[in-house]
Order: structure tokens, then sequence, then C-alpha cells
């Protein structure tokens, strides 16, 4: 939130404290008139003396309801800044994540280009594969597990039916085509497979 609008938020709060302290000097002063005629007089409230005091209270509920929906526009004026800002900036956390991954791979590619050993190059690409899994697991992302599984629509995505396999293998995934993932139990990617039937 901006000095601007922290400062214009400070000004509403402090006209709308006095016009409640005003209102509720006037209620006050009309009850004390209210009172004060009921023990002079001994008698019951005038009509003059009653609509005073309705005046009054109706005067004060006025001003404790500019003061809710004060607060209420307040709050959704900053509801709506941090929303913002989180579908903005959101992503900072797993971008920043993810740039250790990025480094590595920036240092492989040279490497990989002079490297006359094909098995240690191959082994630096996985080490940062690895690494890459890991920083995914941190932020809650899981590959779907698909070797062996039997087939389900919630997690695969059937491509392709290869005939002829034996029994124990129908409806259970042969291969996996394109790996799936899934964010803290909900399905990010599909897992493509083909199935036995």
């Amino acid at each position: 939130m901006d000095k601007n609008t922290e400062y214009k938020e400070n000004v509403e709060t402090t006209e709308a404290t006095e016009a409640t302290e005003a209102t509720e000097t006037q209620a006050t002063e009309a009850i004390e008139a209210t009172e004060g005629t009921e023990a002079t007089e001994g008698t019951e409230p005038t009509v003059e003396d009653k609509l005073a005091a309705a005046e009054a209270e109706i005067a004060d509920l006025k001003d404790k309801l500019l003061r809710k929906v004060a607060e209420f526009e307040n709050y959704r004026k900053r509801v709506i800044a941090e929303k913002t800002d989180l579908i903005l900036n959101g992503s900072q956390t797993a971008v920043k994540a993810i740039l250790p991954v990025l480094d590595d791979l920036e240092r492989a590619l040279p490497n990989i280009k002079k490297a006359t050993d094909v098995e240690a190059a191959a082994e630096g690409v996985e080490l940062i594969h690895q690494k890459f899994l890991k920083v995914l697991e941190g932020m809650g992302v899981k590959p779907i597990e698909t070797e062996g599984a039997d087939f389900n629509v919630e997690l695969h995505e059937a491509i392709a039916q290869v005939p002829g396999v034996p029994d124990e293998q129908k409806g259970r995934v042969i291969d996996c085509v394109e790996r799936g993932y899934m964010l803290n139990d909900k399905v990010l990617r599909y897992a493509k497979v083909a199935v036995g039937m």
C-alpha cells in the first residue's frame, strides 16, 4: 500500500472519529436534557425529549454504519492490492528455487561441447536432473508413478492401446510416453501412457 493511500485512509478515519465524537456529544446532551427534565418534573419525558433522544440515537447508529462501511471498503481495497501482488509476484519463490538448476545447466553446456568422455558428461547431466527433481519436490511437485500401475483415468491419459498382452497386464500401464506430475495431490499434467488390452 503506498503512502498516499495510507494518508487518505488516515484522514478519512480522523474525520469519521471527529464526526462520531460530535454525534456522541449531541446524544449525551440530549439524554442529559431528558434526564434533567425527568428529575425536575418527576413526570414522563415529553415528546420533544423523546424525539431528541431518538434523533441522537439515529445519528449515532448512522455514524457507526458509516464507520463500518469505511472499514469494509478499506479492507476490500487491501485484499485487492494483496491479491494483485500475489498474482504478479506469486511465482517468485518457485523461480528463485529453480535458478540454481539453471546456473548448473549454463555451466554444464560449454563443458559438454568440449567433453571427450561421454560417460562423465552424462553423469553431470544426471546430477543436474536429480537436483532439479529435488527442487520440484521441495515445492510439492511429484511425478505420477506409472511403471506397472493400473490405468487410472484420474492420473493417466491413454494415448495408445497395446493388444496381445498377457492377462495380468490387461488394463495396466505398459509404457509411459510423457511423465505426469502432481502438485500437492492435485494433477498438474496427466501422464500419457500406453495401456494393455
